[in-house]
């Protein structure tokens, strides 16, 4: 299955996993179809394995961000609605 394919299924599985495409057949136009099927990261073969583990790392980094902002909203909802039934 090609890279892009993969992205498309995984939008609907696994929304919420980054997704890092590595690639030996670069070009701008599959760069921009890459990143608007929702990858996070953008790489070309031969890869740096330091290169590699520096992007999987961010990417981790901001898979914890995302998760942990979400968790925030969501006690931040539930403590307004709180107070907002305690006013009632």
């Amino acid at each position: 299955m090609e890279g892009l394919e993969l992205l498309k299924l995984m939008k609907d599985m696994v929304p919420r996993t980054r997704k890092v495409i590595v690639t030996g057949f670069p070009s701008m136009q599959n760069a921009i179809n890459a990143l608007n099927k929702n990858a996070d990261a953008y790489l070309i073969k031969p890869v740096n394995p330091e290169k590699l583990l520096t992007t999987i790392k961010e990417q981790l980094r901001q898979q914890e961000s995302e998760r942990f902002f979400s968790e925030q909203k969501v006690v931040e909802y539930i403590q307004s609605r709180v107070k907002e039934l305690d006013a009632e």
